[in-house]
């Protein structure tokens, strides 16, 4: 098919394959850590310190991990496509940008990523946090945190993504468990907007049944074929 306008929603199973742990699975994240008190604005206001220790355990691990075919392939696709790609991540890892991405919006922040809940000021960040960290914008250790959207708290750039999905000819849904909103009502917006809705997942997702088509197998093996097949098209 021939697609002008193409968006790409990525989940944490396109990361899974470069050793990123995903949250959901029965070995996920979540099934080892409760929620409630490492990714909520309350776990942090009880116990500041048990937070910073996930997130900078999770950023160090980061830092050892590179992105793998499926990440090349969507950046592949945004050089070679005649039209517009743009990539809306739930991932806050760095993974699309070093595979070399551009039109890239991350949805739930990112963990290079340090915020201040001070001033509001945000500053690259590959080190270790603490509640001690001065804001290198207003000077004071006024709550530094890590740059992700947490449980109850409204994901980045809400409007802006709309508006790429409903002028969107052609929406892509790829690893991704399809039960996190508003990420989970995206394609429904694609939809309604007329656009052809795709899942590429290692397995069915809960949304399954609102896409037009879906291919099921690991990312790094069906969305390069995909990919191939998209730029093939033009």
């Amino acid at each position: 098919m021939s697609a002008q306008r193409i968006v790409v929603l990525t989940g944490a199973g396109l990361s899974a394959e470069s050793g990123v742990p995903t949250f959901r699975d029965k070995t996920g994240i979540w099934a080892k850590y409760d929620y409630r008190e490492v990714a909520t604005p309350e776990g942090f206001a009880r116990n500041p310190d048990l937070v910073h220790e996930f997130y900078n355990m999770r950023r160090r691990a980061h830092a050892t991990v590179r992105p793998n075919a499926a990440h090349a392939a969507l950046a592949r696709l945004e050089r070679e496509h005649e039209g517009e790609v743009w990539i809306v991540t739930q991932n806050v890892d760095a993974l699309h940008e070093q595979a070399g991405s551009r039109n890239l919006i991350h949805m739930h922040g990112e963990i290079f990523s340090a915020l201040c809940a001070g001033c509001g000021a945000r500053s690259p960040w590959d080190q270790d946090l603490a509640l001690a960290t001065i804001c290198g914008a207003c000077g004071e250790p006024r709550g530094m945190r890590p740059d992700v959207v947490w449980f109850g708290e409204m994901p980045h750039h809400m409007d802006r993504i709309r508006e790429l999905v409903g002028a969107a000819d052609l929406f892509l849904s790829i690893g991704t468990s399809g039960n996190v909103y508003p990420a989970a009502g995206l394609v429904a917006e694609a939809r309604s907007h007329g656009a052809h809705t795709v899942e590429l997942n290692l397995e069915p997702s809960e949304g399954r049944r609102m896409f037009a088509e879906a291919i099921h197998g690991p990312a790094t093996r069906v969305v390069p074929v995909y990919v191939e097949k998209l730029l093939a098209s033009q």
